[in-house]
């Protein structure tokens, strides 16, 4: 594994240690609640199978080359997004523009995180549920899994303090070390709920379901946008964490097979969450619980994981609360790696501006993002989808759009040939990377323009 240097200007702002731990960070911004909880309600709501191939196209044709542009960009500025992207242009005018796109990332971040420290809150708690119930305490377990103001503002703070230890730690201290013990945690996990799940009556119609595409669904309006906002959510692109990311990386690593890693590992850890959660859901459908309203449509899809499955797990006598325990320790594990990325971010950037400690930064930051979710909490019926729908279906592409226009338009041809031949073993005659920079020029904007202007119709 080789090493990953430190260079007089990112020594102050850390480094990885190792392309292990870069690509397990990375993966672990990537793989979250998106995967584990979104790809699959997303699959169940949108045609199962016609889902997955739309998704698997455009993470492919749209998310991988994306992906590459976001991490060269922060490579080659060395700093955060509003920086970086500044620093591509030669006009005043355009690097304003530039910064104003890395902040609206940086934003961007912040407001995902309000929404997904509300939700990771949850998780925690569900997981502490059956805990309960085996100690005896009914009260405290009904408490756990209520729907409750309290319960909400006690376990989204206890998210957010987790997060926020693990960014104040720094870049090799703290997100690289504990991306390369969690990620490794939630492999073995989804993989085992993954065996035991397709092994019960019933699941073999859910596998079905994920894995025969109905033809007919494919360029459904539903079907497309919900992949495109899959897309950006699953691999981070749009809220800067990639930019941060690749920030902390030398010229000589080969981004292309860092970011093939890191798009092979979430596509497959959604892949599997698919085929745990929708078998999942037919074998609660075989145990008598109600999954399908009568005209075919999914019930309760945006609380999915929090109704059907528990229910699921009621059905299992005793081994009700090893699983339900497992499951939703899974979950919170995935919400974790991506929350680091989010708070990063924006910590970055404070740190960097304000010339403070990374410490201080992640606690401002944290107090910041913790504030906000409380304000969705506390309304919670007007705030919560709108956040989410504002994030992921509308300004991560936008975003990644005006990423796609600085990599592919502003970013001197000199200057992106010198940043291609920087890293060791490649070379700028290679067909891929002849073919990535007109592809990120002319191809990336031209599907999201197409994808965003269907998801405002």
């Amino acid at each position: 594994m080789s090493t990953i240097s430190t260079t007089t200007d990112t020594a102050k702002r850390g480094q990885f240690s190792s392309k292990f731990g870069f690509i397990m960070a990375a993966a672990g911004s990537a793989v979250g609640v998106g995967n584990i909880w979104g790809f699959p309600t997303q699959a169940a709501s949108n045609g199962g199978g016609a889902f997955l191939l739309v998704y698997l196209v455009l993470i492919f044709m749209l998310g991988y080359p994306m992906l590459i542009a976001e991490l060269m960009i922060g490579r080659h500025g060395q700093t955060n997004p509003a920086n970086a992207l500044s620093a591509l242009a030669k006009t005043k005018s355009v690097k304003l523009i530039g910064i104003a796109i890395g902040l609206a990332a940086i934003v961007t971040s912040a407001l995902i995180f309000s929404f997904y420290g509300i939700l990771s809150g949850w998780f925690i708690s569900n997981t502490l549920a059956p805990l309960a119930e085996i100690m005896g305490s009914a009260t405290t377990a009904s408490w756990l899994v209520d729907m409750s103001l309290s319960r909400n503002v006690v376990f989204t703070v206890i998210f957010a303090m987790f997060t926020i230890l693990v960014i104040q730690q720094g870049v090799e201290d703290g997100i690289e070390k504990w991306s390369k013990r969690l990620m490794p945690l939630l492999f073995l996990m989804l993989i085992s709920a993954m065996l035991y799940i397709v092994t019960q009556p019933g699941a073999e119609l859910g596998v079905r379901a994920l894995l025969i595409p109905d033809f007919s669904r494919i360029m459904d309006r539903d079907v497309l946008i919900g992949a495109l906002g899959q897309t950006f959510f699953s691999l981070s692109l749009g809220s800067g964490c990639m930019m941060v990311y690749g920030s902390y990386l030398n010229k000589k690593e080969n981004i292309a097979k860092l970011a093939a890693q890191v798009t092979l590992m979430d596509t497959a850890v959604a892949f599997v969450a698919g085929m745990v959660i929708l078998p999942a859901m037919y074998v609660a459908s075989h145990n008598g619980v109600e999954i399908f309203a009568a005209d075919g449509s999914l019930l309760s899809s945006d609380t999915l994981v929090f109704t059907v499955l528990p229910a699921l797990f009621e059905t299992m006598g005793a081994a009700q609360y090893p699983v339900s325990v497992l499951f939703f320790a899974l979950l919170f594990v995935a919400a974790l790696t991506s929350a680091i990325g989010m708070m990063e971010s924006p910590t970055s950037y404070l740190a960097e501006r304000a010339t403070m400690t990374r410490k201080k930064a992640a606690y401002i930051v944290g107090s910041i993002v913790t504030a906000l979710s409380l304000v969705i909490v506390f309304n919670f019926s007007t705030l919560f989808g709108f956040v989410i729908t504002l994030t992921t279906q509308y300004a991560q592409p936008l975003i990644s759009l005006g990423v796609a226009i600085f990599a592919g338009w502003v970013w001197s041809r000199k200057g992106l040939m010198a940043e291609i031949r920087a890293q060791e073993g490649v070379t700028e005659h290679s067909i891929f990377w002849k073919v990535w920079p007109v592809y990120v020029k002319f191809v990336c904007p031209v599907l999201v323009l197409i994808l965003v202007f269907a998801s405002f119709q």
